[in-house]
């Protein structure tokens, strides 16, 4: 699926295309810099559209999650979702619990699967964490991914090239 949409965005426009993988909570800014290391952009190009694609949904989410998921929780269906989402993610997110703001840059930094900026959303709104630390520890978070994913992806690439 993330190949199918990958390939339909880069034919529309390779810009618009890494920053849209960066907004994606499949691809986030993990997926985002090695398509744009691939596609040939410079490492400070493809950084800063990921992360610029990584950013955007942030502010939304934090402001809506909470009272778009309990509106929608009154639908048997999404009630089920979020509760198995909600368990997931607290389960996931024990750093964010014990440490807060500090735990959330943590877990948002570690570029594994399910430790983005969604995610991190979803536990900086399930533990209660007041807006304006949690959008400056999941941006902290973003800020140190990318670079441990563009250092990961500029390594592999110079290995492929020997």
């Amino acid at each position: 699926m993330l190949e199918e949409i990958t390939n339909s965005l880069i034919s529309f426009n390779k810009e618009i295309s890494v920053i849209v993988l960066g907004a994606l909570p499949v691809s986030e800014l993990r997926g985002a810099i090695p398509v744009a290391l691939a596609m040939g952009f410079s490492p400070f190009k493809a950084y800063i559209l990921a992360f610029i694609g990584n950013i955007m949904p942030v502010i939304p989410l934090l402001f809506l999650f909470q009272p778009v998921s309990k509106t929608l929780r009154r639908i048997k269906l999404f009630e089920k979702f979020f509760d198995w989402l909600f368990e997931r993610t607290r389960r996931k997110a024990a750093l964010v619990e014990k440490f807060e703001a500090f735990g959330l840059i943590l877990f948002v930094a570690i570029p594994l699967p399910v430790t983005g900026a969604w995610t991190g959303c979803i536990a900086a709104t399930l533990f209660k964490i007041r807006f304006r630390y949690a959008f400056l520890a999941i941006t902290l978070g973003v800020i140190i991914a990318g670079f441990i994913v563009l250092g990961l992806g500029m390594t592999g690439k110079a290995l492929l090239a020997r």
